[in-house]
């Protein structure tokens, strides 16, 4: 024994001169008042409160009034020095706590076992991150900014000590009981983790403690239940597991906690717990280390140390070895009768007695209980769960989410126009948010099967499958492994498909994993949260950069720091107002006047949507379908955006052949259509045209034409009730048009008179005229060629001409009861009757979308016409467009696009910048981009059912009231 003791003193014996460097992480700024206090403490107390003052008791706010006074009773008659809480709640806890202090003779230390927040141990409360995904992450200043947060819940509920960082180095996959709760395997990532979470947490007047000493991270038992073994030797331990240590002691770590291990090479004593060994508390922690901290034991009760001797022996034991607390003693009443027994006896000094009662006084002093205030009760739940923390908590998990195969590029999803995609879901737990993130992107069908034969069949209808494997995120010891079947199932499906495998689970799950060979890209997401599996999806679609690195090695394929690096494409992400310098709570005013409205009957319902630096803060629906109806808004229901068809389909077509060279701003209507030689538009240009600024005439009632001049209902001249060869134009359910009318409107609309003179006035006409044009060029429909030039790689599947007959009526949202013209309710065919004339496909209207939808349009055009990877348009052409040409003479309009008043009436609030753009729609709508601010605005209704009648959303400034709120609602 003596030669074992002789080798372990020679280790450690460099890093004594480092221990003596170390100062007291205990002391106060005011160092004599604090020494005052404590000396004039200690010597008020009896042996007995001494002894008691080593104890820190399990209190849960939700026990039974039995246990609470037993509690009363270590609290009253044996003055224990501490409470570690446990199950409960925070108001509970609380009012418990303000209770049980007010009974203390010393106030008492409070900790907690709070590794990812306060969430460990009680209900309706912040869930951070494990630390192993916190591992994956490069930059350590939010893993700071969490121990920071965490310490500021901790302190918010009365508690000194968090029980955390684990600064365990994980190198067992099959470690039980700390996995998740590792930063890693690397000791260096380990040690940066601790050191920058230590600085958060302790910067919020909170103290540390690193566990479980001297390294619970290569064990495959579980102290709570036996006594694991270390079985490396010292040279192994002191270079890995205790390097965190060292670092953390130098840095003003303020306590430690000593797991219940067998480590031979340390401790000669056969079986011996770490915990009872002299030489590991105080010859490696303490003196070798010079570690002044506040030493705690891993609780008494488990049985790495319950089972090795008699009740109160332990106690005894512990504190010989060095310990200053006895966290949890399996009978605080005996352990303390025992310890003072030998104390008289002999075997315990007062020096030895003092120095633990003096440190734990002095951390008192130091976290301010000579001067105790109780927890204030108001708002504590709010403090708890804040926004600060969601944003905290999104920064975290876009940081950490790491890819690890990535083979032919597959990430991100590109080319959505070429993509058939399948979700598959593996594991026993929810993905129901990972599986409504990726729709946002693009078409994605759920694909489900009880056989494996009949789930590959499903998939053959699909060339890219995205398999998600859900386990709970409950807590991080729980399953996380593929079962047999599943393993099957990846590889199969794998064989015949791209394959994008999402973990969210911790990466040890990938050791199962027999070959990757035919898997194309593997990414793990760590944890099923609804904030990761959003986050992932948004990086399987490039919205958000790849950051992440693996912080443990798993299997043969990956080793700990790997990680590709993937930049995003630009494509619009989800996130909170404050991540792009707006505020939550200012916008709650956009949330009133969108539900006045409602509630006042000037629409429905609204989909109404906000992105700012490229990121969707708001999103949200406002009452339903109809008035009388029970169908709410839904997010993936559609309206008729009426005029914001010139915008969204005609005029980046038209945007295209200008950048071809097919047409010119100064293209003359006789150059692009002959037939208007001759006639009195021939030298209007399409610059003039589309500024509105042509002297043609706002509208015609086409369809008035056709009606009969008695009844006033459709005419049998030009309909029938069925479908024919004559009459095969739709305008809508039943009804449909005779087909040589279209050329009759083009021929009302070329004979037309100008207007008398040359002023800013509004006219559908130009969109008609470049229908005929842009699709005469093309020899195909607009409904065709904006879906294949834009909207199918965009992923605006949710975006299309006459949608009744291609998408459920349960998510089309009715326009009018139309009893003028239809006499029927216009529910999935275009509202507007000019463009119902025309096959429900109109240059001016006609097209049916989402919010989320025209977001990624305006976004497009917003990014000077670049989006998710791909070019759409030339930056100079979106310049070329989004011009007033003719503003010297009071014609606000660009090219196509509508533009801010000149003076104070107008299409906005007269808060945006002059290089914003937009347009509104007859149903309601209105969508604004400002570049200056990188801002977009979405907002849809229908108004006009159940009648068009007097526009009250018009009246009372509805839209440009919420867009002056927006940006009211900006910060920075």
């Amino acid at each position: 024994m003596r030669r074992i003791l002789i080798a372990i003193c020679s280790l450690f014996a460099f890093i004594n001169l480092q221990g003596q460097t170390t100062v007291n992480p205990l002391l106060s700024e005011d160092v004599e008042a604090q020494k005052k206090w404590v000396d004039s403490v200690y010597s008020s107390l009896t042996l007995k409160e001494k002894v008691g003052q080593l104890y820190m008791v399990q209190v849960m706010s939700n026990q039974d009034a039995a246990t609470k006074n037993k509690i009363v009773k270590l609290i009253q008659d044996h003055k224990i020095g501490g409470i570690i809480y446990s199950n409960g709640g925070p108001v509970k806890q609380a009012k418990l706590n303000n209770e049980l202090q007010s009974m203390s003779k010393i106030p008492m230390l409070i900790g907690m076992d709070a590794e990812w927040g306060l969430s460990m141990r009680l209900d309706s409360t912040y869930a951070f991150p494990w630390n192993m995904t916190l591992g994956a992450i490069k930059n350590n200043d939010l893993i700071e900014r969490t121990g920071k947060h965490i310490g500021e819940h901790c302190k918010r509920l009365g508690v000194h000590f968090n029980f955390a960082p684990v600064v365990d180095i994980n190198t067992n996959p099959e470690n039980p009981i700390i996995g998740n709760r590792s930063f890693g395997e690397s000791r260096d990532n380990v040690t940066e983790k601790a050191l920058a979470f230590m600085a958060g947490m302790q910067g919020a007047g909170v103290l540390a403690n690193a566990k479980h000493f001297p390294g619970h991270g290569d064990t495959d038992q579980d102290s709570h239940k036996t006594l694991p073994t270390i079985s490396f030797d010292a040279k192994r331990i002191d270079s890995v597991e205790l390097y965190p240590y060292k670092k953390l002691i130098r840095k003003g770590l303020s306590s430690a906690m000593v797991a219940h291990l067998n480590v031979p090479s340390l401790e000669s004593k056969s079986g011996y717990p770490s915990s009872l060994s002299k030489n590991i508390v105080s010859n490696i922690l303490k003196d070798s280390l010079g570690f002044q901290g506040l030493i705690f034991t891993d609780a008494l009760t488990m049985k790495g140390a319950a089972d090795f001797d008699l009740i109160g022996e332990i106690d005894v034991a512990a504190f010989k070895a060095g310990n200053d607390v006895m966290l949890m003693s399996e009978d605080v009443e005996v352990g303390i009768l025992k310890i003072i027994r030998a104390y008289n006896d002999g075997e315990i000094s007062e020096t030895r007695l003092e120095h633990s009662v003096k440190k734990i006084l002095q951390a008192k002093y130091k976290l301010g209980l000579h001067n105790y205030e109780p927890i204030e009760l108001s708002n504590l739940k709010e403090d708890l769960n804040r926004i600060e923390d969601d944003i905290l908590y999104e920064e975290l998990i876009e940081n950490a989410i790491t890819v690890l195969k990535n083979e032919s590029n597959l990430l991100p999803l590109r080319r959505l126009e070429t993509k058939k995609i399948a979700y598959v879901q593996l594991g026993d737990d929810s993905g129901s948010a990972y599986l409504n993130e990726l729709k946002k992107y693009t078409k994605v069908h759920h694909v489900k099967a009880t056989k494996l034969d009949e789930l590959i069949s499903k998939l053959k209808a699909y060339n890219t499958v995205v398999i998600g494997l859900h386990r709970s995120n409950e807590n991080p010891w729980k399953s996380y492994k593929f079962t047999n079947k599943e393993l099957v199932w990846l590889q199969e499906i794998a064989r015949t498909h791209n394959v994008v495998l999402d973990v969210f689970v911790r990466p040890y799950t990938l050791i199962d994993l027999k070959t990757i060979e035919n898997i194309e890209s593997i990414v793990v997401s760590y944890q099923n949260s609804e904030i990761a599996q959003r986050k992932s999806a948004q990086i399987l679609f490039g919205a958000l950069e790849v950051k992440g690195v693996l912080p443990v090695s798993s299997g043969d394929f990956f080793k700990v720091g790997d990680g590709i690096k993937i930049n995003a494409i630009k494509r619009l992400g989800y996130s909170r107002p404050e991540r792009v310098g707006m505020s939550s709570m200012k916008l709650e005013k956009v949330d009133s006047v969108a539900q006045y409205a409602v509630d006042a009957q000037m629409t429905p319902g609204i989909q109404l949507l906000i992105a700012r630096k490229g990121k969707v803060i708001y999103n949200k629906n406002f009452g339903k379908h109809t008035y009388n109806g029970k169908t709410k808004v839904g997010y993936d229901n559609i309206y008729d955006v009426a005029s914001l068809t010139k915008i969204l389909a005609t005029l980046p077509l038209l945007m295209e052949l200008v950048e071809q060279g097919i047409v010119s701003l100064d293209s003359k209507l006789s150059e692009i259509l002959p037939e208007y030689k001759g006639s009195n538009k021939e030298d209007i240009t399409i610059k003039k045209m589309l500024s509105h600024y042509a002297r043609l005439r706002p509208w015609e009632p086409f369809y008035y034409h056709t009606l009969d001049s008695i009844t006033k209902k459709p005419s049998d001249v030009y309909y029938r009730k069925t479908k024919t060869e004559k009459f095969n134009i739709e305008v809508t359910k039943n009804l449909y048009l005779r087909s040589d009318y279209q050329d009759s409107i083009q021929k009302i609309i070329k004979e037309s008179e100008l207007l008398d003179r040359l002023r800013y006035r509004y006219s559908d006409f130009p969109y008609y005229i470049l229908k005929k044009f842009i699709e005469s060029h093309y020899d195909k429909g607009l409904d065709n060629l904006v879906q294949e030039h834009f909207y199918q790689s965009l992923g605006a599947n949710n975006t299309l001409y006459n949608p009744y007959y291609k998408i459920s009526n349960k998510k089309i949202v009715p326009t009018e009861i139309d009893d003028y013209y239809r006499h029927q309710k216009v529910h999935g065919f275009v509202h507007d009757m000019g463009a119902a004339m025309q096959n429900g496909v109109g240059g001016h209207a006609g097209v049916f979308s989402n919010a989320n939808d025209v977001a990624k349009i305006m976004q497009m055009f917003l990014q000077k016409g670049f989006y998710g990877g791909k070019r759409y348009l030339k930056p100079e052409t979106i310049d070329k467009f989004n011009t007033c040409y003719f503003c010297e003479k009071d014609n606000r309009r660009g090219v196509g696009f509508d533009k801010p008043q000149l003076d104070e009436e107008g299409p906005t609030c007269g808060c945006v910048s002059m290089t914003s753009f937009g347009h509104s729609g007859f149903t309601g709508t209105y969508a604004w981009a400002d570049p200056e601010e990188e801002l977009v605005y979405i907002f849809l209704a229908n108004r006009t059912y159940p009648k068009a009648g007097k526009n009250l959303l018009l009246r009372e400034n509805i839209r440009t009231e919420i867009q002056r709120f927006i940006y009211e609602a900006i910060e920075n």
